[in-house]
């Protein structure tokens, strides 16, 4: 394996029975704040769970943080923190106490734990409630609480499933963050799944796609909208159907969302002939510009490529965790 990156697999493939869940995946992950994206079913739980020494591999080999999956399982997972979408809190417990308690779970000594428990409550913003009962908690602080249990180690990688799901607009932007923070002032990495691109887009620089077992994507974000082509958007008033026929007819590509057509640019051509067809069929084009993709606009474009027919980010996403398939 090389040097210089913390997560590297080399042919590395899983079997369940006759089913292959992961076909000889080759992928090097450097540090920093990465997404890990893919469709229901692609195979990223059970990517997760393999270079994690949770289970076995079929074939192939791999390394976290320079440490083999297949024999050093053990001291991999103690280097990471795992932050579940999944309800993982005790309600009946304070968060000093639950946070205190992750730590000894994972081998802090009781001093070190609750010492370490108050230091990252109130990186996590809830150092005026950490003697409150969880039970009494909203979904914002017991998101930062499952957010404080997965960092009271220290860890080196930090991976977090749905990190702002069920938050309001102001909890969320304090997650993304301290997410973000967590990346640039300590150094670390963070490995984030979600089914908001947008946060996706916010928190991470790079983003890891699988997709039928298979590694498709792995490379900065700035560097996807140059993978697709590209497209002049124009807004439309009075006969978009009709300009989307006439722009069909005449050889070009269209994707349309009610008044707005996204044509694919052709040649230096496009826009005269977009104008020319819109006088001929008599509609007026209000706006007409060079169309800058998100992040969520990017991978439906490249899942529609794959031949996975997704309509959005909720269908693009799946919720599967470590802890399951």
């Amino acid at each position: 394996m090389s040097e210089g990156f913390i997560i590297e697999t080399r042919d590395l493939r899983k079997m369940y029975g006759p089913h292959l869940a992961l076909e000889d995946v080759d992928v090097q992950i450097p540090q920093g704040a990465i997404g890990i994206l893919g469709p229901n079913g692609a195979g990223k739980s059970t990517f997760f769970k393999c270079i994690l020494g949770l289970i076995t591999t079929t074939s192939g080999e791999g390394s976290v943080l320079g440490y083999d999956i297949k024999t050093q399982g053990d001291i991999i997972r103690s280097r990471i923190g795992y932050m579940p979408e999944y309800d993982s809190l005790d309600p009946d417990l304070n968060a000093i106490d639950q946070v205190r308690y992750a730590g000894e779970l994972l081998g802090m000594n009781p001093a070190a734990a609750m010492q370490r428990a108050h230091e990252v409550l109130e990186y996590v913003g809830l150092r005026d409630q950490r003697y409150r009962k969880i039970e009494s908690f909203s979904t914002g602080m017991k998101q930062a609480t499952k957010l404080a249990c997965a960092i009271v180690h220290d860890p080196e990688i930090l991976i977090c499933d749905e990190p702002t799901n069920g938050l309001d607009q102001r909890s969320r932007e304090f997650m993304l963050k301290t997410l973000r923070r967590t990346v640039d002032e300590g150094g670390g990495t963070v490995l984030m799944s979600s089914h908001v691109m947008d946060d996706v887009q916010e928190v991470c620089d790079r983003v890891v796609m699988i997709h039928k077992g298979q590694i498709v994507i792995n490379r900065p974000i700035a560097d996807l909208a140059n993978q697709i082509e590209k497209e002049v958007e124009a807004v439309i008033w009075g006969g978009a159907s009709k300009m989307e026929q006439a722009l069909i007819s005449n050889d070009l590509r269209v994707r349309r969302m009610g008044r707005v057509m996204r044509v694919t640019i052709e040649d230096e051509n496009t826009i005269e002939r977009i104008i020319s067809i819109a006088a001929k069929s008599e509609v007026q084009i209000r706006e007409l510009r060079e169309y800058e993709p998100d992040l969520e606009d990017i991978f439906l474009l490249i899942m529609d490529k794959l031949g996975a027919r997704v309509k959005g980010s909720s269908e693009l996403m799946t919720s599967e965790h470590v802890g399951g398939e």
